[in-house]
């Protein structure tokens, strides 16, 4: 039985890569930098998107995002507060996305990729399952608050350890939890050595001009 079952979760994982592959060509060649936001439950990782995303627009940047949540669709009307054009993917009890999943409602939806300059993917707030999908983003982003203690990397490193940039949230409350910011960015490295992190606070603005500025630089050439 376990030897079926990993069979089965190997044949669904390739398929999944599969059509990952597809939809980073398509980014790819529409010009589009395409970020997957990867958290546990309650880090914040609404309300810096929504943060993100108001600053993007306001400078006349162009935004696509798709919210995934095992019900309602709360983030989705929250986000699109921002301006920007936002969908909701309702999984009805999966704990993550998948690639096939994305691309079907950009279909549904009717998004032209050439109109968009970033496509944001919420991903469902979750440290564990999230880690082995690929959604096809370039940009995996790891979302880590500073109520929720120092050790998240150690005690999830696969999830730490697959992302591209590490952003560590509520940092305006770290004096309150008593949370240590460098003691977390060291575990961060030492599960995902060099990788860039943004201590930020989407309630008081901190650190979101330097994430600005390195999101903005990771948009193709001219």
């Amino acid at each position: 039985m376990t030897t079926r079952l990993l069979e089965l979760r190997s044949q669904v994982l390739s398929k999944n890569d599969q059509v990952a592959a597809q939809l980073r060509a398509r980014f790819e060649a529409a010009g589009v930098v395409a970020l997957n936001l990867v958290s546990s439950p309650g880090t914040g990782k609404t309300a810096f998107l929504e943060r993100t995303l108001a600053l993007l627009i306001a400078a006349g940047v162009r935004t696509a995002t798709l919210v995934g949540d095992l019900a309602t669709d709360n983030d989705a009307r929250r986000l699109a507060r921002s301006g920007g054009v936002v969908r909701q993917i309702e999984t009805h009890g999966y704990c993550h996305l998948e690639a096939a999943w994305i691309g079907e409602h950009i279909a549904a939806a009717g998004w032209d990729l050439q109109q968009v300059d970033y496509f944001f993917i919420e991903n469902v707030g979750n440290l564990v399952c999230p880690a082995s999908y690929d959604l096809g983003e370039r940009i995996r982003v790891v979302l880590l608050s500073a109520t929720e203690g120092e050790d998240k990397p150690l005690k999830y490193p696969v999830l730490f350890n697959s992302a591209d940039v590490a952003i560590i949230t509520k940092i305006d409350l770290a004096a309150a939890c008593e949370f240590d910011a460098d003691h977390a960015a060291a575990n961060i490295h030492t599960v995902r050595p060099g990788i860039p992190i943004f201590a930020t606070s989407a309630k008081s603005g901190a650190g979101m001009d330097a994430w600005l500025a390195w999101l903005t630089a990771q948009r193709p050439s001219p």
